[in-house]
């Protein structure tokens, strides 16, 4: 890690377009509740895409500030936790306009951001890290378990249900669906156990404080902690309200790469 501008003593602001960013995107949701009749004209998809959008790295910026002010390991799990409440958001939002028979979408979402995680955002880190340290490091430990719990819960929830012949396609049956919930819950309540209490040392940054950015002020902290709430509900009217959008682009995606509705 390098050392940020201002210092670990400099106090860091909440920056502006993480306040404005979500006003404007409200703003435009009661404007299209209110004053549009039928649907939203296709030439202001964009701009309520790029609003939606916005929006989302805004609830993650202030779930990032209350990470950091919370500390290590109980900040990355708070962010964990307010990603996740971002992307199930957008997904129900989806499937809520989506005939039954397309709700592999959720499944196909889940494994596109693993993929996304572990080739795009963990690989370009080592990327850059690479080009510009000429290394990185990482605590392996944490590395192993981390890895060891999204690949039993990845096999468990996207590669054992094309094996399974209880349920027509690659899906569960309803006992199975619950097994696999149970077990995937209990997992991921004993990282969370070897996480905060057993095997804390092995998840703590070990850089120095004096190399970590500077701490949120005491107005950023509060602002934070009531805006990630606000900003994931607006997330959530935002998707609902584009849904229709969404399936009409996916619909109009598949006709175009595979020729068939």
């Amino acid at each position: 890690m390098t050392p940020q501008d201002g210092g670990a003593g400099t106090q860091t602001a909440t920056p502006l377009w993480t306040v404005v960013v979500p006003l404007v995107a409200l703003l435009g949701l009661a404007a299209e509740k209110t004053l549009v009749a039928d649907a939203l004209p296709l030439r202001l998809v964009p701009v309520a895409a790029i609003l939606l959008f916005a929006t989302d790295f805004a609830a993650v910026h202030h779930a990032e500030t209350v990470a950091h002010r919370t500390g290590e390991p109980f900040g990355a799990i708070l962010l964990a936790v307010a990603v996740t409440v971002i992307e199930v958001s957008l997904i129900v939002s989806i499937l809520l306009g989506t005939p039954a028979g397309e709700s592999a979408i959720a499944r196909d979402t889940v494994f596109a951001a693993i993929m996304i995680a572990l080739n795009g955002i963990v690989g370009m880190c080592l990327l850059a890290g690479g080009v510009r340290y000429h290394e990185s490091g990482f605590q392996a430990r944490a590395a192993t378990s981390a890895l060891g719990l999204l690949g039993t819960v990845a096999v468990l929830a996207l590669v054992l249900p094309n094996f399974t012949l209880s349920a027509p396609g690659p899906t569960y049956a309803a006992p199975q669906l619950i097994f696999v919930a149970v077990v995937s819950l209990a997992l991921y309540a004993l990282f969370l156990y070897v996480q905060t209490i057993s095997h804390r040392s092995d998840f703590l940054d070990p850089a120095a404080p004096a190399e970590q950015g500077a701490p949120p002020s005491g107005r950023t902290f509060p602002g934070a902690l009531l805006s990630i709430p606000t900003w994931d509900h607006l997330t959530r009217l935002c998707g609902w309200s584009q849904e229709r959008y969404l399936t009409e682009t996916t619909r109009l995606a598949r006709l175009a790469l595979t020729g068939r509705e």
